[in-house]
């Protein structure tokens, strides 16, 4: 598959090994077209930045998604299960982008009936732990919160301690506050 036609989540092989497109671009100049993109190799989660050709040929990986829960963390794996009980085990960097949020269940990516990396729900709903006290009157702004997942983020300015919010797990961005 050529640079041109990946997308963000495409699962590729470089240099021998198995990558997922974290972000993706195409930058145009007077004469060509390069394709910058990141990919984070999916056995060691280090993040390369490339920049290529816009018909430079990539090996895509077929992939399979399932849904599945997160059981236990077992040594150096993160073991998830099926709703039928079927037991799968990936490494602890593959999954720890989806683990930060909490959530009754991700989807397992398989390639060759292995499964090599998770991913989180779309949204998350995470509690706030630690924020100022809500201003009345005030409509708009936003102020820094800590979530229970230890993550810190700007909230609006009507969120409480112990409030929930709803939080976009791939940009990592605050959408509402959720009344509960």
């Amino acid at each position: 598959m050529q640079a041109l036609e990946l997308r963000v989540g495409s699962l590729i092989r470089y240099e021998g090994r198995m990558c997922t497109v974290v972000w993706w671009n195409i930058l145009r100049n007077d004469r060509r077209q390069f394709i910058q993109m990141r990919i984070k190799d999916l056995q060691s989660g280090r993040i390369q930045e490339l920049k290529e050709q816009s018909d430079s040929k990539f090996e895509t990986l077929e992939k399979e998604e399932k849904e599945m829960s997160h059981s236990y963390t077992d040594g150096e794996a993160e073991v998830f299960f099926t709703p039928e009980g079927d037991e799968f085990r990936c490494s602890k960097v593959a999954a720890e982008d989806a683990l930060k949020w909490p959530a009754d269940s991700y989807t397992a990516v398989f390639v060759d009936d292995e499964l090599v990396t998770v991913k989180p729900p779309l949204f998350a709903f995470v509690e706030i732990t630690e924020t100022t006290p809500p201003i009345k009157g005030v409509g708009s702004g936003t102020k820094e919160a800590t979530l229970a997942n230890g993550m810190t983020m700007k909230v609006s300015q009507l969120c409480d301690v112990g409030d929930k919010v709803k939080v976009d797990t791939e940009t990592g961005e605050f959408k509402e506050r959720i009344k509960g």
